[in-house]
């Protein structure tokens, strides 16, 4: 007979092989510096009994098995196939098959944002470990943990055009490029894997903090060397003159207060997930309008970390040069509505432009702002600027 028992410390695995033994005996078995000590007795119906357990202590280096041992290393090779996680390296390009499931959609059956950022996010540490250039930190190179530096994103940008919907298959691309002197630039396109279909791009800026002081730093000629080999100059989304999202204050129309980081929401550099940062902001906008629109593109623009002890505001507010606000946006529903029903052959060509000129009209727009919003201070967290669509699938045809 065998039985495993897995124990965890900070850097070992211990492993314990476990036999029967003939006759009344003891056993002992080795567990993380001690051993255990077992009196088996061998009953009438020949099962074993252990009628006393003590534990003494033993040479840890003999009964302990590194973890490097027991988990898959990180490569510090270039890697050009990756079959567990179905990932290739083409021209320097990161290329991910994934498939959307149960948990990664709403209740409309598609991927939700979070879900799609969340894909942005692990292909981009793919794409590092496939590189051969992943140290232990999150995304770090090697040159990074040496001068105790992390990668930090000051701005994205991500547009979507179609939602992938629950088992939708999807290839994922990534790339990275420069971006001025100190920083770098990080690239994605979601599309389907059986038609080629473009649901989404992405752009993002990214720049390097010192893991202890909290400070932005400059870029290593090290970590230069590291990363500029792989540098392409394509863009998924063409950025020319990125426009500067303009900061809110407590006149704001929704503002939801003392917010609580959860541990759950923090990342591996110990500060809450960029993510999160996008939940908080959709929480304020109006639940009727998100119940008839759909995220088109959102734009964020980073201005400090937020960490676990931290009590968050989120301010949202309508773009006033948007087609109309909430109310003109339900009775525009309700005309459109009245337009379908009263569809016939005979109006369908003068009702059929306006039809098709209300859904082209502009997208409707809004303004956020997450801040740290406590008695001592007040400071930005992230500005964010969320463009919408109203959703097709909302439309009641008539049967």
């Amino acid at each position: 007979m065998w039985c495993s028992l897995f124990s965890c410390s900070t850097s070992h695995f211990t492993i314990i092989k476990c036999s029967i033994p003939s006759d009344n005996q003891e056993s002992k078995i080795p567990l993380n510096g001690n051993v255990v000590k077992l009196d088996l007795l061998k009953s009438n119906n020949g099962h074993h009994l252990a009628t006393k357990t003590s534990f003494t202590s033993c040479d840890e280096s003999f009964y302990n098995i590194p973890m490097s041992q027991m988990r898959q290393n990180i490569p510090r090779k270039k890697q050009v196939v990756d079959s567990y996680r179905q990932g290739i390296i083409v021209e320097g390009v990161y290329r991910q098959t994934v498939v959307i499931r149960s948990y990664e959609v709403g209740p409309d059956k598609v991927a939700t944002i979070e879900s799609i950022l969340n894909l942005l996010q692990e292909t981009a540490l793919n794409h590092v470990w496939m590189s051969g250039l992943l140290s232990d930190g999150f995304g770090a190179t090697h040159g990074m943990m040496k001068n105790n530096l992390i990668w930090v994103v000051s701005r994205m940008q991500v547009q979507i055009d179609h939602y992938p919907i629950w088992g939708e298959v999807m290839e994922i691309d990534t790339w990275v490029g420069a971006s001025g002197k100190n920083g770098m630039r990080r690239d994605w396109q979601i599309r389907s894997q059986a038609t080629g279909l473009v649901f989404a791009r992405a752009t993002s800026t990214w720049v390097m903090m010192n893991q202890q002081t909290r400070r932005l730093s400059k870029m290593p000629e090290e970590v230069r060397a590291e990363i500029s080999p792989w540098f392409i100059s394509k863009q998924a989304i063409e950025e020319e003159n990125p426009i500067k999202i303009e900061k809110l204050d407590d006149t704001a129309k929704y503002v939801l207060s003392n917010l609580k980081p959860k541990r759950s929401d923090l990342d591996m550099n110990h500060h809450v997930n960029n993510v999160k940062y996008v939940r908080w902001m959709l929480e304020t906008i109006p639940e009727q309008f998100l119940e008839s629109h759909q995220l088109s593109s959102i734009v964020l623009e980073y201005r400090r970390e937020c960490g676990s002890a931290d009590v968050v505001q989120s301010l949202c507010e309508p773009d006033e040069d948007g087609l109309f606000d909430e109310v003109a946006v339900d009775d525009q529903h309700k005309r459109r509505i009245t337009v379908l029903h009263g569809f016939s052959l005979a109006s369908g060509l003068l009702e059929a432009n306006r039809l098709v000129e209300a859904f082209n009209q502009s997208p409707f727009s809004y303004t956020h702002l997450v801040k740290i919003k406590e008695e001592i201070k007040n400071e930005e967290i992230v500005r964010g600027r969320t463009t919408w669509k109203r959703k097709i699938s909302s439309m009641p045809f008539p049967a």
